[in-house]
């Protein structure tokens, strides 16, 4: 089967497109526009791992999705049966000081993939949302049920507008769609924006270590394999093969999801599903394993909240336990030892 993977240079996309290209069942297509947000020399060596797999199933194009119509044609002309929609531009602080790089890519540029996928529909696509939908008045552990009408920052609303326009296009068009909400992923290969990779760079080079709402702030850190078996199993199985069972259609059910004749039209509904880990840990104490792990002390920095964080994320994995069984595998302490290890060969520190 054929698989569009876009950011495929990205953290969670270089680890799909490789799980992907390992089952040797798929022919994978990744493309990424190797924006410089961050270091785009990480990236190129994501592309190189997949490369070295020696595999004839894996393909990389550098492209932009934010251009439709050129786009459009990629997907008209590789004809995929799934699409894993991962581009994105992230990070949420940044998002408060440069708004239109996440117009440009995160609404424009998921508005491009929905209309090439509507011209040349493949079984399913699922595409990346994010935790930071739930903003303003949520109480963890998050349901995907919960009102997500007040995202904190611009870059939880641009996912959440995500989630509305894929719901649109599931209703009018018949797309089989799914939203993945993704809690704090952290493993080998992260990104050097976020707390790990940031984290350990400090303690390793002595650094001074802020740690804002003085290292309380609670996140549901979830390791990438982990992850990576989420999307996997959810891209799998869209709503029609779900419906087609009657077991897993009792289970979905029960976690809360209808299919099928939701509209009247016997189009697939949207799906959003939470997934993380369920089991959140204080700044504080993620940086206190880390310092175990580098075998350095860090100099922490105690700061006040920063704008646009959220207190605490906390997954609620009701929905997807009962969709696919999803349970993730990987503890806290085993996650950040694989981390360490490759973060250490990595940056050599």
């Amino acid at each position: 089967m054929k698989v569009l993977v876009t950011g495929a240079a990205g953290f969670i996309g270089y680890h799909v497109a490789r799980r992907l290209t390992e089952t040797k069942k798929c022919e994978v297509l990744g493309m990424d526009n190797l924006s410089d947000y961050y270091d785009v020399a990480l990236k190129r060596a994501r592309i190189e791992q997949l490369a070295a797999l020696g595999s004839e199933d894996f393909r990389f194009l550098q492209a932009d999705f934010a251009d439709a119509e050129k786009f459009a044609g990629l997907v008209a002309h590789f004809k995929p049966d799934y699409v894993v929609h991962l581009g994105a531009q992230p990070g949420v602080r940044f998002s408060m000081e440069h708004p239109t790089a996440y117009t440009r890519s995160n609404l424009d540029g998921f508005a491009s993939v929905l209309e090439a996928c509507r011209r040349t529909p493949p079984r399913h696509l699922v595409f990346a949302s994010s935790s930071s939908v739930y903003g303003a008045g949520a109480k963890p552990p998050y349901r995907e049920d919960d009102n997500t009408d007040q995202p904190i920052s611009y870059y939880g609303a641009t996912k959440k507008a995500n989630e509305l326009m894929a719901h649109s296009y599931a209703h009018n068009h018949g797309l089989n769609l799914t939203g993945l909400r993704f809690f704090t992923v952290y493993g080998p290969w992260g990104r050097p924006d976020m707390a790990p990779t940031l984290f350990a760079r400090a303690i390793c080079e002595g650094k001074t270590l802020p740690l804002f709402n003085a290292g309380k702030n609670l996140r549901d850190f979830t390791y990438i394999d982990d992850i990576v078996d989420g999307v996997v199993k959810v891209l799998l199985y869209p709503s029609p093969d779900l419906a087609g069972s009657s077991a897993a259609t009792a289970a979905t059910r029960a976690a809360g999801l209808t299919l099928g004749s939701a509209h009247g039209n016997g189009h697939p509904p949207l799906r959003v599903f939470n997934l993380g880990h369920h089991r959140p840990v204080e700044t504080i104490l993620f940086v206190r394993m880390l310092e175990e792990l580098l075998g350095k002390k860090a100099v922490v920095e105690l700061l006040p909240p920063q704008p646009g964080d959220m207190f605490e994320t906390c997954a609620d994995l009701t929905r997807i336990q009962a969709a696919i069984r999803f349970t993730p595998k990987v503890p806290l302490e085993e996650g950040l030892r694989r981390f360490v290890e490759w973060f250490r060969r990595y940056y050599q520190c």
